[in-house]
């Protein structure tokens, strides 16, 4: 199903903030729908539907005709956006959230940098593209900056430590290391035969880079005179288990794999597996196991607040609930009404 575009340079983090809210206006007959004090007028939602519709211009894409199930599946996730809009706004009111014109101003000059070389004239285009006012821009952006911060606060209280670090690293070591490598070269042939008689050459003193030239059939290393540097465990394990098992110079008799029949012989000795000290590694791991927790953290607090404001219900116009409703899975009711 094609996506609903709604931003040109940026997205709000808390798309799945829920449908609901603890005290819901009253339904006026200018608007889509209303959830707890905030309501979706339907001047927003054709704004929205206009922006897609200019979006898939854009990009050369017919738009869905009204009446179409897509066309339907577009207008769900205007209101769907627009009703999460609304109670992220609430939330982020709640918390003493406030985020001032010089916020949202030296935003846009970062997003203007990053994604315009700082022209003004291409940013102008993009909006214009879009669909956008600078106004409208400048709201979306808001909402950025507003998630951001909201997110800041949900997971303020989130820590890792030391130990946990530890932990993760104990128990991940395999990623924070080098297995055994040693360098190889061998000759690939479809027929055992043929493999046998190489091997006799060789025995006999034959030039080995020469027949993997004439004779080998890997792609990657039959020019190379049959050159390879392998990790254990990388190739396939017949291979594998020859060429770690093989003197420094010695021939293998014809291994089968499921390639063909090859002749193996190691150029060097085996290096030893190496391991990465947590010391190197332990600020990557504390990050990442931070990210991991705030989003952890996050995503339980959107389903709560999900639980919660869908508990209040929503009002909807006639012909504008989203279908499915997403409260349903909540086992929540909505009110539509026909104004």
């Amino acid at each position: 199903m094609k996506r609903l575009i709604l931003l040109m340079f940026t997205s709000v983090v808390l798309v799945a903030a829920g449908c609901g809210g603890s005290s819901t206006a009253t339904l006026g007959s200018d608007d889509a729908a209303v959830v707890g004090s905030k309501p979706i007028t339907k001047v927003q939602f054709q704004a929205l539907m206009d922006r897609a519709q200019k979006s898939y211009t854009a990009q050369k894409r017919p738009f869905p005709k009204a009446g179409t199930t897509e066309y339907e599946q577009l207008k769900g996730q205007a209101v769907t956006f627009l009703i999460q809009r609304a109670e992220f706004d609430q939330e982020a009111d709640a918390m003493g959230i406030k985020i001032s014109d010089d916020q949202v101003n030296k935003r846009i000059a970062q997003l203007k940098k990053q994604f315009y070389g700082g022209s003004d004239t291409r940013y102008q285009k993009a909006l214009k593209q879009q669909g956008l006012t600078e106004e409208q821009a400048k709201q979306e952006v808001r909402a950025q900056v507003v998630s951001e911060e909201l997110f800041k606060k949900v997971t303020a209280d989130v820590k890792v430590s030391q130990a946990d670090v530890k932990a993760y690293y104990t128990s991940h070591k395999s990623q924070y290391g080098q297995p055994e490598t040693r360098e190889v070269r061998h000759i690939l042939v479809p027929k055992k035969a043929l493999a046998n008689s190489i091997y006799a050459q060789l025995k006999s003193g034959a030039n080995f880079a020469a027949l993997a030239k004439k004779y080998s059939k890997d792609p990657g290393s039959a020019s190379n005179g049959g050159k390879l540097t392998i990790s254990k465990g990388q190739t396939v394990p017949p291979f594998d288990k020859a060429a770690f098992a093989l003197k420094k110079g010695e021939l293998s008799q014809p291994v089968k794999t499921q390639y063909g029949y090859h002749v193996i012989q190691p150029l060097s000795g085996v290096k030893p597996a190496k391991s990465t000290p947590l010391a190197k590694v332990q600020t990557s791991i504390k990050q990442q196991l931070e990210q991991q927790r705030k989003n952890e953290t996050m995503t339980k607090w959107v389903e709560d607040k999900k639980k919660h404001y869908c508990k209040s219900g929503i009002k909807y116009q006639v012909g504008y609930q989203p279908n499915p409703d997403p409260c349903t899975t909540l086992g929540s009711t909505t009110t539509t009404t026909s104004q």
